[in-house]
């Protein structure tokens, strides 16, 4: 049941910043289609954030360090556009246009995410 939550906050974050930002798309037919589709890109981007990230963060230790942890907004940042080459690949309507959306939009998707996660609590 939490990764059906935690997926379910993770569209809605994505929806908040695709709602927000210009460079972040998500297209559809209908609000079904879309939010289906949010729901798919947030599996995706759990996805990449589980598999892909705790490599990237043990090879980079030494650059979390040194940057005292911000090169963390730039990894989020491309594993961001990194779900959206993937959703573009299996033809999924979700798109960010470059580095900067999805900058922004990782930092409003981590934000939005917290402040849900607030609210809902942790079985943990």
């Amino acid at each position: 049941m939490s990764i059906l939550i935690k997926t379910g906050i993770t569209a809605v974050a994505l929806a908040v910043a695709a709602l927000v930002l210009d460079g972040i798309t998500v297209t559809g037919d209908d609000t079904g289609r879309r939010a289906l589709t949010l729901v798919a890109v947030a599996v995706i981007f759990g996805l990449v954030n589980a598999i892909i990230k705790p490599i990237i963060k043990t090879l980079g230790c030494a650059f979390y360090v040194l940057t005292l942890g911000l090169i963390g907004l730039v990894v989020n940042a491309l594993l961001l556009l990194l779900t959206s080459k993937i959703a573009t690949e299996i033809d999924l309507p979700f798109h960010v246009a470059g580095f900067w959306a999805a900058f922004w939009g990782a930092i409003i998707v981590g934000v939005v995410g917290w402040l849900l996660n607030l609210f809902v609590g942790d079985d943990d």
